[in-house]
């Protein structure tokens, strides 16, 4: 399984090579499907937010890269369609981009959807920004917590074995100061990562390397 976890995207050269070297070929001749849902679930997101991501006229670079094919993969629509309608093209795809939002959002609806259970077995790369990475940990942490889910947890897909906080020390966001993360990541089960929006974690196989032209903090337990 390949995940690029990024703050804010494809925002420097470093994480483009990490793009590239886990796509095993270049951008131009890769297809890649994105992932708007999690846009819906988050306060600063909704329909416009989703539009923005999709045409590449976020501050979020990803879907503008210059990708050979481009789709949209709306998670919310999936039950509701026969699984021979998208499965294979989410199996036959090179990348998945997962934009910011809501991640227990994005994660309820990767459940009702049946994508993660299939996403271990896929070949493409994941790609997430922010709530798009932030899915994949254990837990998103009570104080990330927007979207209430029916649950009530703060649980997500567990498909690494660390926590993410994005944007740390960003200039419009205030509260994501590096102490707010060590506060955040005190109460959480497993290793936290802090990453600033020039940063990324790229996972392997399970082997994590950070990416970084920013600044970043691993807190242990």
């Amino acid at each position: 399984m390949k995940l690029l976890l990024t703050s804010a995207g494809i925002k420097n050269t470093s994480i483009h090579d990490a793009l590239t070297a886990l796509l095993g070929k270049p951008i131009a001749e890769s297809s890649a499907l994105c992932i708007p849902t999690a846009s819906y679930g988050h306060p600063m997101g909704g329909p416009a937010a989703a539009w923005r991501f999709i045409t590449g006229r976020a501050s979020t670079p990803l879907c503008e890269l210059g990708w050979q094919s481009l789709g949209v993969l709306e998670l919310t629509a999936l039950p509701s369609i026969d699984e021979e309608l998208w499965v294979p093209l989410v199996q036959e795809t090179d990348a998945l981009l997962a934009g910011g939002g809501d991640s227990l959002y994005l994660c309820h609806w990767m459940r009702q959807s049946g994508l993660a259970d299939l996403l271990p077995s896929l070949r493409a790369v994941w790609v997430g920004v922010s709530g798009g990475s932030m899915v994949m940990a254990p837990n998103i942490g009570e104080e990330a917590m927007c979207w209430k889910p029916p649950t009530g947890s703060d649980e997500a897909l567990g498909m690494v074995d660390f926590s993410i906080f994005p944007h740390v020390d960003h200039e419009d966001l205030p509260d994501n100061s590096m102490a707010e993360a060590e506060k955040w990541a005190a109460n959480l089960p497993v290793p936290a990562y802090a990453i600033d929006d020039q940063t990324a974690i790229k996972v392997t196989d399970g082997t994590v390397e950070v990416v970084s032209e920013g600044h970043w903090k691993l807190f242990t337990r």
